[in-house]
């Protein structure tokens, strides 16, 4: 016999099978993002299993995507006053809510369409 092997460790100190970081491309994430955006009747938990991928892993995608367009809104708002400031984010979050609503929309009626035929 020969010398006893110690158990070989991975990067986060589990024995066993070796846990190895998966390098997504950008539009992988990108396209991710975009999913869980417009899907409002779908679960982050969903859809994270759906593209096969950890929950805390989508999570982070979106936060980084969340705060990339928070920088870039605050980079475009550079010599603003605050009032123009305050009616852009105003506008900004009605923008949102209807793009949303448009989605919603957008979904029913294809359900309607779908549910006709």
């Amino acid at each position: 016999m020969g010398p006893r092997q110690e158990p070989q460790r991975t990067a986060v100190g589990h024995r066993g099978a070796s846990r190895r970081r998966k390098n997504y491309p950008e539009e992988f994430k990108r396209n991710a993002v975009d999913l869980v955006r417009s899907s409002l009747d779908r679960s982050l938990t969903d859809i994270a299993h759906g593209l096969g991928i950890h929950l805390k892993t989508l999570r982070k995608w979106v936060c980084e995507e969340r705060n990339r367009a928070q920088a870039a809104d605050d980079v475009g708002d550079a010599g603003m006053t605050p009032d123009e400031k305050e009616g852009l984010k105003r506008l900004r979050r009605k923008n949102a809510r209807l793009k949303k609503e448009h989605e919603i929309f957008r979904k029913a009626a294809y359900f309607a369409r779908e549910t006709t035929r």
